[in-house]
């Protein structure tokens, strides 16, 4: 009998992987294939610089993110001439462990109850780690879905991007979506998770609409989640909530769910989600990449976070 690793799958990060990274069922689900492709990527040949930080210090601000795409015997995921499968983030050099921090938040989105694309975590060829996710602005077929972010919708410049509210993101949702009923609920369930997770840096470019050839658009799966919290400790909400952009607790949720015109009930369960959940979750974290000191903050956050939806 194989070893058991220590961290869970760099996938789905459940146990049972032996010996193994990953699960065998989960590189199929992730690359569609038995094994993992090579990344012809080189860490030590990336640079990432940190720009001027303005008004709110910006994690996604210093992420890299390289497009790739399969090589043609599928063997390698590489930086294409045209077209791309997946999306790359390799280590910062400025923030500590941000592909296993998003890898694990995009896991405990999916435990939440999030539509998350595929995404993993992969070694470089420097054994670095980085983390992987498929472009969910693709169909089966490869045909490219229209996808507009939440500052384009609102009619502003990338640069505006921390210059709005929840509330004008359930208007943009009203005014755009062709199934508004459906997507208020999954932008409340995002909004909420956010939260507990310490996704501090949730602004109008990290929520879109996808639209069909017919111009029928309808809310993204989520991404970009990172627990800034546990990296910044000082940071607060980049949109605000209710006038509000830290200490929330249940008033401002369920005035925000009236908002979104969400059924009270509706709206309870997705508030008593984080204390169902928390068990597992912090299961999660403990099996997680992360460094031991990280986990043990994130952990801490979800417990203190979780209570706060019911006072």
């Amino acid at each position: 009998m194989s070893p058991q690793n220590p961290a869970g799958c760099m996938v789905c990060l459940a146990p049972g992987a032996g010996s193994e990274e990953y699960h065998r069922r989960c590189v199929r689900r992730l690359f569609g294939s038995a094994r993992v492709p090579h990344i012809d990527v080189e860490q030590a040949k990336m640079h990432t610089l940190a720009g001027t930080m303005v008004r709110h210090t910006s994690i996604s601000g210093v992420q890299r993110k390289i497009s790739l795409g399969f090589s043609q015997d599928r063997a390698a995921l590489h930086v294409p001439e045209a077209g791309s499968a997946y999306i790359l983030k390799p280590q910062t050099g400025v923030y500590p462990a941000l592909p296993e921090n998003e890898h694990l938040t995009m896991q405990l989105g999916a435990l939440f109850g999030l539509e998350i694309p595929p995404c993993g975590l992969v070694r470089l060829t420097d054994q670095s780690l980085a983390y992987i996710i498929a472009r969910f602005d693709r169909t089966a077929d490869g045909r490219k879905l229209r996808q507009e972010d939440f500052c384009q919708l609102a009619v502003k410049p990338s640069k505006e991007k921390y210059d709005g509210s929840a509330e004008l993101c359930v208007r943009v949702l009203r005014q755009y979506s062709g199934q508004p009923v459906i997507d208020l609920l999954k932008l409340y369930r995002q909004w909420v998770f956010s939260w507990w997770v310490g996704n501090h840096d949730l602004h109008l470019k990290n929520l879109a609409l996808l639209a069909d050839a017919d111009g029928l658009h309808w809310l993204s799966p989520a991404y970009d989640l990172v627990a800034t919290h546990v990296v910044i400790a000082d940071d607060h909400m980049a949109l605000s909530l209710g006038g509000r952009n830290t200490r929330l607790a249940r008033p401002s949720w369920t005035s925000f769910a009236r908002y979104c015109r969400i059924p009270e009930r509706a709206a309870d369960r997705v508030l008593r989600q984080p204390v169902r959940v928390l068990e597992r979750a912090e299961g999660m974290v403990a099996r997680s990449w992360l460094p031991e000191e990280m986990k043990h903050a994130y952990s801490r956050l979800l417990r203190e976070r979780a209570v706060s939806f019911l006072e």
